[in-house]
């Protein structure tokens, strides 16, 4: 069948399987570009089909040599319709690692729960013996409690007070105002339970009780904090409380991996393209600002510049366990918040319209990253061909 982008607000209900493998290939040629010797034989990732974690994998794969467990919860395809961007992305992953003679194995299901972190503990016992490194990169609008069984949902929204601001519409290139009700006690919590340190640490704990985890293993999970402008949707609003969870979270891990020698990491990336960040009023917007700024002053990094820094070097290469932060945290977000890279962006965010969007932002270069998060825009495929979903 014929597969065209079929986009929906902050994401696409469809995706091209040839698109997909070719995303996956420009940064996998990325990688090799640039490898490194200094990095972990066995390697779980939790949240590995998109975005980061996505480019985690590759990196520390096709970058570091490394064997790869990778979960995910993607959608195949059923019929005549395509599966998700992630299901693509991962087989194709899957594809070029074992061309590589690298191990590769996918888990397809619901990371929160039990029930796939025993086939994941399984599989490692049966397969690779120890993990000598656990990325969790797990975005997700809701989670099961996997002992109580309660759902919980995740908010956008700013605490204390109504936040009224600038975003976009990306589908009309439009420029509005949006104002958003803050978050109820309860909502607080529930983003926190979703998309805070719990089920990282459940993960670590189950994985250790098990014997599992190598000596001097390393953990680390991804946050944000971003620039003023974002911080009453982010940092200061029900996604950052659940970041401030994830700290908790750290200390936690750290303290239970004491008698292995093992590390807790959190890393603090820049803001890029993906879905999570797609679905975050006003970000978009920000996002498309700073492209142009960044560009311009030939800094701009997407996912797989990130990750590839990240593992070659702030983790297991020359500056491991230095230029850290006051709270302890890797920061590869230095380039964006400095400080005349912030003030280019200031000077822009009072004049911005949907009139002088296009000359004042990337806009455009926004959306091709977002489309390409589903397999198209690439310009190495034809998509006027029928293709097999």
């Amino acid at each position: 069948m014929i597969i065209q982008p079929k986009t929906r607000g902050f994401i696409s209900l469809t995706a091209h399987p040839k698109g997909c493998e070719g995303n996956v290939k420009e940064q996998i040629a990325f990688a090799e570009k640039h490898k490194f010797s200094s990095a972990p034989k066995n390697v779980l990732v939790i949240g590995a089909s998109t975005g980061y974690g996505l480019a985690s994998r590759i990196a520390l794969a096709f970058g570091g040599g490394a064997n790869t467990i990778g979960v995910f919860f993607e959608r195949p395809s059923e019929k005549d319709k395509p599966a998700s961007a992630g299901w693509y992305n991962s087989v194709a992953f899957k594809k070029f690692a074992e061309q590589s003679d690298l191990s590769a194995e996918n888990i397809n299901g619901d990371a929160f729960s039990s029930d796939v972190k025993e086939q994941v503990i399984d599989l490692i016992r049966q397969k690779y013996g120890k993990i000598d490194c656990v990325v969790y990169s797990l975005a997700s609008p809701k989670r099961t409690d996997p002992f109580t069984g309660e759902v919980f949902k995740s908010v956008l929204k700013p605490i204390g007070e109504p936040f009224t601001g600038k975003t976009v519409n990306v589908d009309k290139d439009e420029v509005y105002e949006i104002t958003i009700e803050p978050a109820t006690a309860e909502e607080v919590q529930a983003t926190e339970k979703v998309m805070g340190g719990e089920d990282w640490e459940l993960w670590m704990q189950a994985l250790h009780g098990e014997k599992l985890l190598a000596n001097g293993v390393k953990t680390i999970a991804y946050s944000y904090i971003g620039p003023e402008i974002t911080w009453p949707i982010y940092a200061n609003g029900t996604i950052g409380a659940a970041k401030d969870d994830l700290m908790r979270a750290r200390e936690a891990i750290k303290f239970l991996l004491g008698d292995i020698g093992g590390q807790a990491i959190i890393s603090v990336n820049k803001a890029v393209v993906t879905q999570a960040s797609a679905a975050i009023p006003v970000v978009p917007l920000y996002i498309s600002i700073l492209f142009k700024v960044m560009k311009e002053k030939r800094i701009h990094e997407g996912c797989i510049e990130q990750m590839v820094k990240l593992f070659s070097d702030r983790l297991y290469g020359p500056s491991a366990g230095k230029s850290l932060d006051e709270q302890g945290r890797i920061r590869l977000d230095e380039f964006e918040l400095h400080q005349d890279i912030q003030d280019a962006v200031a000077k822009v965010w009072p004049k911005i319209s949907t009139e002088n969007l296009k000359e004042l932002s990337d806009i455009d270069g926004y959306k091709q990253e977002f489309l390409k998060l589903f397999g198209f825009g690439l310009s190495s495929v034809d998509y006027s061909k029928d293709v097999e979903v």
